[in-house]
């Protein structure tokens, strides 16, 4: 690992196809993969002081103003090419607009519409939701859940960006290439990727293992990129933004940390 080596458990969360991809790294310096079906599951398969980075957004505003969320706008204008990779976020009533399982691609459709229309009431000037956001909603939903009736989670469950943790190791300058394109892995990008993942002191065998079913190769990156922020939390060196952290209502802080 690079720097100064966390002492407490570290993990690295992205939300995957299985669930949740989770990187982590023990006391003793062991990294492992895993998938875990709910985000709850995940917080009880490590130890209560071990710190957790994820690739989702934490904390939700009750109405959106024109700088959005907070920590989007902030960290979109490092990262150049790579900015649309970091969705708006919108309100709390419009993440929780619809939240019932949807069963066929009409009630997805449906289910959309009848967020951004809940967007566009609770924001100024008025903004609905993408599609891309809005396919986040239930992961956003299951750490806010966890968050909500675990208060004491909310000091080492923390929220970054892979793009904005890749700017960070990359000497806080955006990626050159892009990590998908037309929605397929690029191996360009990838491979930009796990070079600067190696150089910031994970190992180069662990990163070309074949990530667990129920994931992509991308997913397993972003997990070891959220992974590093962690440790770099647990050394008090990671960088919120905002900074300070804005906090919701319910006490939920947020900030993307890098």
């Amino acid at each position: 690992m690079s720097g100064r080596s966390a002492e407490r458990p570290i993990v690295g969360v992205d939300g995957c196809k299985g669930g949740w991809i989770a990187v982590s790294r023990n006391g003793a310096g062991r990294t492992a993969c895993r998938i875990h079906a709910t985000f709850k599951t995940l917080i009880a398969s490590y130890p209560p002081d071990a710190i957790i980075a994820v690739d989702m957004p934490i904390g939700l505003p009750d109405r959106i103003g024109r700088a959005g969320r907070g920590p989007e706008a902030l960290v979109r204008k490092h990262l150049g090419e790579r900015q649309s990779s970091v969705f708006a976020i919108p309100s709390r009533p419009a993440v929780y607009a619809a939240i019932n399982p949807f069963t066929t691609l009409d009630k997805w459709y449906d289910d959309h519409r009848k967020a951004s229309e809940v967007a566009c009431e609770t924001s100024d000037p008025p903004r609905g939701v993408s599609i891309q956001a809005f396919a986040l909603f239930p992961k956003i939903r299951e750490i806010d859940a966890r968050l909500r009736v675990s208060p004491e989670l909310r000091a080492r469950v923390i929220e970054s960006h892979p793009e904005a943790a890749f700017w960070r190791l990359n000497g806080e300058h955006a990626m050159t290439l892009p990590k998908k394109v037309k929605g397929r892995v690029n191996p360009a990008g990838m491979a930009e990727r796990q070079t600067l993942l190696a150089s910031s002191g994970l190992d180069s065998a662990f990163l070309q293992e074949r990530c667990p079913v129920g994931s992509g190769a991308d997913d397993f990156l972003d997990a070891c990129a959220m992974l590093l922020v962690a440790e770099r939390y647990a050394n008090g060196e990671a960088r919120p933004f905002p900074d300070p952290p804005l906090v919701d209502s319910h006490g939920i802080p947020i900030a993307i940390w890098t």
